[in-house]
């Protein structure tokens, strides 16, 4: 049922599961005392034998929910009911957390995901039943022997994506296995093979029998994935972006024969590689950075950058003299934008911040052919607020041309902008800039109550703090006066 392996391949997988061997060596022989099978199951198996950590133990088991509940309880500090009529049941004992499911034989109706939910009696039956072959091994337990009826070994050295039972049988029990595909493309390095990629190209409508938050799940696991860029590539090929983000096929506009504007999708797809090298070290792990203000993955930045052009197609126009104009795209992006993350649920202050930055793209053009007064960088800095870093990362990563004396410019002319940004931020600390009168001294000069007068003063004197910066309270207390007296 399992390939041969060379002895020293699964020794090295062990070896990678060594921190866990006890933990699974005790639930293998508590199970097996109660009668039952139990095995190692899924992405866990797969990352040891790529000698990646994982952080899931899922395990399937011959035992009913009820048994496996009662194993559990007794060897864990807490148990749980993950869902009983799925077969799962949770628990943990210390920091280790571990889910058990017993063998399912599911039927799906074709309509919905929602399977008939059926329990099965063997392994072998519950492995078929898995998306693809690379996560349907399994170790048994507590020996530790590799169960591989499909190949799935053969597979992951071969960086092949197939599925275990037909991939138009697999799809249509569960169409969220198609966007797994493309995850596991851009988290894994793996290529589907070509009766996949034929089969999701067939069933790509059948998507939208899916919830939009398991499909936006399965989008930003991708997203934040080592390369989000051969995921994309793959949803886009096989048409599954028109039910998720039509917006990035529509950017594979029709390049002119004189070649008057440049390809807007793999521009795009260039900008999010390059702010994804623009992004620091992770928050945890060796080479942790925890004070870096972009820790990677970044996923406002990543999605900023996918989508920072998605306005151009509503907003091209040929111009007169031969050229081509794309006036606004930056403000329509940022329409389309908030739109379609709202449609795939994305909470309020990611879409929020994505949309903020799709609409600041364009504004640090035209600062290299003119010199910006303080003001207008202040007005910079303010605009993007807490998006700065990022803002900084999306501008810089936009420069995809091939003119190298062009890209030079654009180069030195940014970092002259932040050294400027740095040097009036010591000097003002620009990222806190307010009025030089609270509500209460604005109150107190104009004598009138809180309400909309007083935040119109407000507004008056933030704009005269970022057109002059400091002017001492005294000055401002004046400067409110005469507007005062102007706007009365």
């Amino acid at each position: 049922m399992s390939p041969d392996l060379p002895p020293e391949i699964l020794r090295a997988a062990v070896a990678h599961l060594a921190p866990t061997v006890p933990l699974l060596t005790d639930l293998g022989e508590r199970f097996a005392k109660g009668g039952h099978d139990l095995a190692l199951v899924g992405g866990p198996v797969r990352d040891a034998f790529l000698g990646r950590t994982s952080g899931d133990l899922d395990f399937t088991t011959s035992a009913s929910p009820e048994q496996t509940e009662a194993i559990l309880a007794d060897w864990g500090d807490a148990h749980w009911d993950m869902g009983r009529e799925f077969g799962t049941i949770g628990a943990r004992k210390g920091s280790d957390t571990v889910e058990v499911t017993t063998y399912r034989a599911d039927a799906y109706d074709g309509v919905t995901r929602k399977p008939v939910v059926a329990f099965g009696d063997n392994l072998e039956d519950d492995l078929v039943r898995r998306d693809f072959t690379v996560n349907a091994m399994a170790l048994r337990l507590p020996d530790l022997e590799l169960v591989d009826p499909h190949g799935g070994m053969l597979d992951l050295a071969a960086g092949r994506l197939r599925t275990p039972s037909t991939p138009e049988v697999s799809f249509s029990d569960d169409p969220l296995r198609m966007m797994r595909a493309a995850r596991f493309v851009a988290q894994l390095g793996v290529v589907p093979a070509p009766e996949v990629l034929e089969a999701m190209t067939a069933a790509a409508g059948t998507l939208e029998i899916v919830s939009a938050e398991r499909v936006r799940d399965e989008l930003v696991k991708l997203l934040l994935a080592d390369d989000p860029v051969a995921g994309l590539r793959v949803l886009v090929d096989t048409g599954l972006a028109e039910q998720v983000l039509p917006e990035l096929p529509a950017l594979r506009l029709e390049i002119d024969e004189h070649h008057r504007h440049k390809d807007v999708y793999e521009h795009s797809l260039t900008v999010l590689q390059q702010a994804i090298d623009l992004e620091g070290p992770p928050l945890s792990g060796p080479d942790a950075d925890p004070d870096h203000p972009v820790p990677a993955p970044d996923l406002g930045l990543r999605l900023a950058a996918l989508l920072h052009d998605i306005g151009k197609p509503r907003t091209r126009r040929f111009e007169a003299g031969g050229g081509v104009s794309f006036h606004h795209h930056d403000v329509v992006g940022a329409k389309l934008t908030a739109k379609r993350m709202k449609a795939l649920r994305f909470d309020k202050d990611t879409t929020k911040s994505v949309a903020r930055l799709v609409e600041l793209h364009l504004r640090f053009h035209g600062y290299g052919e003119g010199q910006w007064t303080d003001s207008a960088v202040r007005r910079y800095v303010t605009d993007a607020g807490p998006l700065l870093e990022r803002l900084h990362r999306l501008t810089r990563a936009d420069c995809t041309t091939r003119n190298q004396r062009k890209a030079a410019r654009l180069r030195r002319a940014y970092d002259d902008l932040e050294e400027r940004i740095a040097v009036l931020r010591e000097q003002e600390e620009l990222d806190k800039v307010r009025p030089e009168l609270d509500g209460n001294q604005i109150a107190a000069v104009l004598g009138i109550e809180p309400g909309p007068v007083l935040g119109e003063a407000y507004r008056y004197l933030l704009q005269v703090r970022l057109d002059e910066g400091p002017i001492g309270a005294e000055a401002a207390q004046e400067r409110l006066r005469q507007w005062w007296a102007q706007r009365s």
